[in-house]
């Protein structure tokens, strides 16, 4: 029995039936998750809303990776899609191809997202969440609470922000790990996370977009690498073709990275992730560059070669690498790995008041998993079945992960962006966990005083007035 050949197979999110003892076996934990259905009810003002589409493709996508039942989508409107998504020219084709499934009704007790307007809801079900945005705030609501923002000024990342957000409260409530989800209002504001006024009551939308981020150097193409160009894709491009990415690792795909990573499907395993990414990014008219080595200490990049680096590796030596490398700005996110922390999150940017290598060191071995995991029920049949303890310990140490909590994070680092394309506020450390998304901890920035152009393309940006004279 060969532990890296099933550490490659195994869904990481299932893999928390496993590590929690729940299931008997890793077939058991795959049947658990394979009861988990989704429904998203959607309204027809989605029809006119990137922010909404984008909020609804995040949910589909996001969702159908750990609701193993699969997603269902009600409602949805056979409109064209106004983001881009692969070869897709209207809504409800972006949702097939995403892998929802769209139906005239669902059935049973099924958690209910509502997207839009949609007037009421369908099936028993005892959850049902909204989720809203306004501008740079975006969140999720009790649906009996009745609160909702305006919905006016468009911006795609609030709306990838509250469709993973959605997804993780009902997961968490299907799970029945966190009793207050679904019951809570929980949002964030992209342009003021350190803010201390109420998400829902934040009258601060953040500025229109005229200038978005064109040259990018993104190290690591798992599950963080891929969700930075899930909310990149959605942002609104004048000219794709101005924009240079260039894409750094040297894995090859897996069917485990399509439990995780939101532009992987089984189409794509056995491919190495440069290229797989390179394809995506070009069908979106972004230029592309691959460099399929390892960053290590040694790596250096020309002056001439984009100056940002998104960071979205889980290697210790790596990130404490980060800026030997000669980068201008870094922005690197990690994620919790364990069954009680695959809900954290904590967004680096550099140069900072605390270097890299002060804060990761040199230390290149990665959290060495709890002996107690071996002893599971999971675990202890494929020791019958002929699994060696070296392999138990292999498989034990493989992270769990969820897709929506990386495609949340994706949000806060290239909000984080954009506002170093603005001029906005920065931040050195943004830290939380979507067991309870509300309390971040945030440090401001100490040392971006000085002004950074990281090289800009403009934003073919939807006012809330154009959006009105869309509608009419």
């Amino acid at each position: 029995m060969n532990a890296e050949l099933i550490g490659n197979e195994i869904n990481r999110t299932v893999k928390l039936a496993m590590d929690s003892g729940e299931a008997k076996s890793p077939e058991e934990a795959r049947r658990i998750f394979e009861r988990y259905r989704l429904c998203l009810n959607v309204g027809s003002d989605v029809a006119k809303s990137p922010t909404l589409q984008a909020c609804l493709l995040t949910a589909v996508n996001t969702g159908r990776r750990c609701f193993l039942g699969g997603v269902e989508v009600i409602g949805c409107p056979d409109a064209n899609l106004l983001i881009r998504w692969r070869d897709c020219r209207t809504l409800s084709e972006a949702v097939a191809d995403l892998q929802g499934r769209l139906v005239q009704r669902t059935s049973g007790n099924v958690p209910q997202i509502v997207i839009g307007d949609a007037d009421n809801l369908d099936g028993e079900s005892e959850f049902a969440i909204r989720a809203t945005f306004d501008g740079w705030l975006g969140g999720v609501t009790p649906l009996d609470e009745m609160k909702r923002l305006n919905e006016r000024d468009e911006f795609t990342p609030s709306g990838v922000l509250a469709g993973a957000l959605a997804v993780s409260e009902s997961f968490q409530f299907i799970r029945g790990r966190n009793a207050q989800a679904g019951r809570r209002s929980v949002g964030l504001s992209l342009w003021q996370p350190d803010s201390a006024s109420d998400w829902l009551d934040n009258r601060e939308v953040g500025p229109k977009l005229e200038w978005l981020p064109a040259r990018l150097w993104l190290i690591g193409l798992g599950h963080l690498g891929q969700a930075y160009l899930w909310t990149l894709g959605f942002l609104p491009y004048s000219e794709p073709s101005e924009v240079q990415f260039i894409l750094q690792d040297y894995d090859t795909l897996v069917p485990a990275n399509d439990s995780t990573s939101p532009l992987t499907d089984y189409s794509l395993i056995d491919k190495k992730k440069t290229r797989a990414m390179a394809e995506w990014a070009e069908q979106r008219g972004f230029k592309t560059r691959i460099v399929e080595r390892r960053f290590a200490s040694n790596f250096q990049i020309d002056p001439e070669e984009p100056q940002v680096a998104l960071c979205g590796v889980d290697n210790a030596a790596a990130r404490a690498a980060l800026e030997d490398a000669g980068f201008a700005q870094i922005i690197e996110a990690g994620l919790g790995r364990g069954n009680e922390e695959y809900l954290a999150f904590q967004i680096h940017c550099f140069p900072a008041s605390k270097s890299a290598r002060e804060r990761w060191g040199t230390n290149s071995s990665g959290p060495v998993a709890p002996s107690s995991l071996i002893g599971h029920p999971a675990y202890q049949s494929l020791a019958t079945g002929g699994l060696n303890q070296c392999g138990l310990t292999m498989l034990a140490n493989r992270a769990v992960g969820a897709s929506f909590v990386g495609t949340f994070t994706s949000t806060i680092v290239i909000a984080e962006l954009l506002r170093m394309a603005m001029g906005g506020a920065r931040y050195e450390v943004i830290d939380g966990s979507l067991r309870s998304p509300d309390r971040l901890n945030v440090i401001a920035a100490k040392l971006s005083d000085l002004p950074f152009n990281p090289g800009v393309a403009r934003a073919n940006y939807v006012s809330a007035k154009e959006k009105e004279n869309l509608a009419a």
